[in-house]
């Protein structure tokens, strides 16, 4: 009886704290209902707000709307962070762990079951209610910062579109007031450029501010903002007004500077300043120019102070090895042209504004003049030095045209006014070597053999012209193509990496260029040392220091001019230095000479160290017929008799190139005789060229007399060699067939149906035969491949020995007919 009372009693109580329960949660639930529905409509009401306008009205209007709707959010707030508050009390006093669980039909609910549904569904309201809360102030606080931006740029936008109108009038009224350029004067033509060239320099702050501008609307846009039509057409008509102004600038400064060149500087009346009196410029219909001497009635082409620098070149003949003669001729031209003030910066940039572009195009005179002109004009004001432009024109254009137009036609390639002036402009020698091979090179950065062969024949044209360009192989460039495109074998086209990588081994033909870089660096350089042979101490310039004994160095003067000391003649590896010796080198030198003082003098004479890459410019076979790593073969004779007799037929023909020149490291037994400089000059001087029929048949004869048998009977030892080593191709060609066909019999053995039953001896036999057979075989592949490009690379050869033959036999007859003629002239 009591167990029932107290059981009625206790389900009274809970009924009464369900109730109690479902009170405070249903109020709880309501609130936040109200506050989901309240946050769902403002945030539809902010979604369905306008775009942000593109005036500065608009958006002031909108802003000031958008800051009620601000404020009727911001006053909610309270209220949603108290029930947001009260909701998480509730569920911190009932919090659920239980996994939501489906109700069966029919089933009762119990009072804990309930409690938890609903603690449930009172989270999730407040989780909508919290997101929906973070997510509405977000967006407002961003659309607010978006139309503070936007009023901001809009309200420049509206500021530099009257300080731009006003500039643009003004500018306007300068432009309307200028004067025909047919009306002004040939004198004043320089004045109206300049002033036209600063007025456009004074636009540069309207310029800025149209970019300014259109960048503000640029931004604008792609924040999704778009100008009213009222701004857009005053932008679009302010753009409008500023392209039309630039085109009259154009325009203008044009007519001014065709009308300058046609009646300025195209007479090259400027010019007539750069001689004294007596002389006189004078220029030819061509435009030309040469010079009058009055007072002696001569005319030449040479400016009278370019006269005096090649006659003050002669000085330097003295110098035994041609590389340092010629890059100190050219150091001396380089000074006197003042180009070596000049950086490859300045000259791109004049290229470009000249728009020489094309180095195919040919210029004229006028042309050269209006570039070297630009040249000097920006040398001046970027050195901020006294230039005297007249005559630095004249001498590089009298330069120019001895190197790349000697004829005095008044024409001139594009590429031959760049490599000129590139050259011997102040620039580090790796930043000469890119610009010159993208002159070159096509749109994909590389160049084929055709357009390197154009650019190494305008290189060339600059040693030629001081007399010295058979040091350097002569004008043929085609031995230098080809051994720059041994860089990259087998490939049509070599890219810049290829030409470096060339230029760095300093080819002969090419060898001038680098060694006037080191004149330069050497000019200002001090030695703390005597000079061995003239006791001149500290040595200035070049030092070159003997690996042999210790403490012989010499100076720059008496090594390059062959001056010895008590009639001695060196004969040790000799070390060039152009800058000053660092502790490091002086330890290497040391080590070096420590080492040589143990080797003879037929040591040295055995092992040459050459400072530069010989171009072999005598008949050679093809690059692709010769294999990249031959090994030695018992016929190197011959390939070595084949060559001496094509050089002693070619030696009749052409001056073999002969280099005396000292890169880094020097091996000689005595310096050049004055004999060899003499050989030198005298091949490349005009008079003595082999130019005559009758010096060409004398050369011929004497060919005839003495090598003409010996030539033959070597062709016919080669033919028999030629068949020799046909027939042992055959032969082992035949046994490679033999020896393939007995693996795959072994291999089918090994696998028959008798191998199970045999002995494993007899297998490991058999297997053993097998391998040993393999590689007879590789050893015979090996031999017939090397065999195979030996007798490819002897067959070019006797090809060219044929030729040779053959041209002999046509200058033979063609010296009987010229004999015959010149007896019948006799009778």
């Amino acid at each position: 009886m009591n167990l029932c009372v107290c059981v009625c009693v206790c389900l009274c109580g809970d009924r009464v704290r369900l109730e109690a329960f479902s009170d405070n949660s249903g109020k709880l639930q309501l609130s936040l209902q109200e506050i989901i529905e309240w946050l769902t409509a403002k945030d539809e009401e902010l979604s369905e707000q306008l775009p942000i306008g593109g005036d500065v009205g608009a958006v002031q209007h909108q802003r000031e709307f958008h800051q009620v709707f601000m404020e009727d959010v911001k006053s909610r707030g309270p209220f949603i962070y108290s029930v947001l508050e009260s909701a998480q009390a509730f569920l911190a006093q009932h919090p659920f762990q239980e996994p939501e669980e489906t109700l069966n039909d029919g089933k009762e609910v119990s009072p804990r079951r309930r409690i938890l549904n609903v603690s449930r569904s009172v989270w999730k309201q407040a989780n909508v209610a919290s997101d929906l809360w973070e997510k509405l102030t977000a967006r407002c606080v961003d659309r607010h910062r978006h139309m503070e931006r936007t009023l901001e740029r809009l309200l420049q936008i509206q500021a530099a579109m009257e300080e731009l109108a006003v500039a643009l009038e003004q500018a306007e009224g300068v432009r309307d007031a200028w004067e025909p350029v047919g009306d002004l004067f040939i004198d004043s033509l320089q004045d109206h450029i300049d002033a036209t060239k600063l007025f456009k320099e004074e636009l540069t702050q309207v310029k800025e501010g149209m970019k300014h501008i259109n960048d503000l609307a640029h931004q604008l846009a792609i924040s999704d903002v778009h100008l009213s039509m009222e701004n857009a057409r005053a932008l679009e008509h302010l753009n409008s007004r500023w392209k039309v102004l630039q085109g009259s600038i154009e325009e203008r400064l044009k007519q001014l500077q065709d009308a300058h060149r046609d009646f300025g500087p195209g007479s090259q009346h400027f010019l007539s300043s750069s001689v004294q009196i007596p002389w006189e410029r004078a220029i030819s219909p061509n435009k030309v120019p040469y010079y009058i001497n009055h007072q002696a009635q001569t005319t030449c082409w040479d400016h009278p102070k370019m006269t005096e620098l090649y006659q003050a070149l002669a000085d330097l003949n003295n110098i035994k090895f041609s590389a340092y003669r010629t890059a100190m001729k050219l150091r001396r031209v380089q000074k006197a042209l003042r180009l070596d003030l000049v950086a490859l910066s300045s000259l791109v940039e004049v290229f470009r504004e000249q728009e020489l572009q094309q180095g195919e195009h040919v210029m004229d005179v006028v042309e050269v003049i209006h570039g070297l002109t630009a040249l000097y004009e920006r040398l001046e004001e970027e050195r901020s030095i006294l230039v005297n432009i007249p005559l630095c024109v004249d001498m590089c254009l009298n330069w120019l045209l001895n190197v790349y137009d000697s004829a005095r036609n008044g024409k001139m390639r594009v590429l031959s006014f760049k490599m000129g002036l590139v050259s011997l402009c102040n620039a580090d020698v790796q930043e000469k070597y890119r610009y010159l091979f993208r002159q070159v090179s096509g749109p994909g950065g590389l160049t084929d053999q055709r357009h390197l062969s154009l650019l190494l024949h305008e290189a060339i044209q600059i040693p030629r012209q001081l007399g010295e360009v058979a040091a350097f192989g002569g004008s043929n460039v085609e031995p230098s193509v080809r051994s720059c495109f041994r860089m990259a074998p087998g490939k049509p086209a070599i890219e810049v990496s290829h030409f470096l990588e060339w230029m760095t081994l300093e080819p002969q033909s090419m060898v001038w260029l680098p060694v006037l870089h080191r004149v330069t660096a050497a000019e200002s350089t001090k030695h703390q040392a005597k000079c061995y042979v003239c006791k001149q101490c500290p040595i200035k310039g070049f030092r070159y220091r003997s690996l042999k004994q210790f403490n012989v160095d010499i100076c720059q003067t008496c090594f390059l001019t062959g001056r010895t000391t008590k009639g001695k003649k060196l004969h040790y590896p000799i070390m060039e230095y152009y800058t000053p010796t660092t502790s490091g080198e002086k330890m290497r030198d040391f080590a070096k000479t420590l080492k040589n003082k143990f080797r003879s003098k037929q040591y040295f004479t055995k092992h040459p160290q050459r400072g530069y890459l010989p171009v072999q410019s005598v008949l050679e076979a093809e690059s692709s017929e010769t294999p990249c790593s031959s090994p030695k073969l018992p016929h190197a004779d011959t390939h070595s008799r084949i060559e001496h007799y094509a050089s002693r037929y070619v030696a009749h023909c052409a001056p073999p190139p002969s280099l005396h020149t000292l890169n880094y490291l020097f091996h000689f037994s005595s310096f050049p005789t004055s004999d060899e400089d003499q050989y030198l000059l005298r091949h490349s001087s005009p008079a003595l060229d082999h130019d005559s029929p009758c010096g060409q048949h004398m050369l011929l004869a004497h060919l005839e007399h003495q090598d003409k048998e010996q030539l033959q009977r070597t062709l016919a030892r080669l033919e028999n060699e030629n068949r020799v080593l046909q027939g042992e191709y055959r032969r082992l060609k035949w046994k490679h067939e033999e020896a393939a066909s007995v693996p795959m019999l072994t291999e089918a053995g090994e696998g028959g149906p008798g191998s199970p039953t045999a002995g494993g001896q007899q297998d490991e036999e058999l297997l053993a035969e097998a391998r040993v057979l393999r590689q007879h075989k590789t050893r015979l592949e090996t031999r017939m491949q090397i065999l195979e490009d030996h007798n490819k690379q002897l067959e070019s050869q006797l090809r060219r020995l044929r030729e040779l033959l053959l041209q002999v036999r046509l200058c033979d007859d063609g010296m009987m007919e010229f004999a015959i003629n010149c007896d019948g002239s006799k009778e």
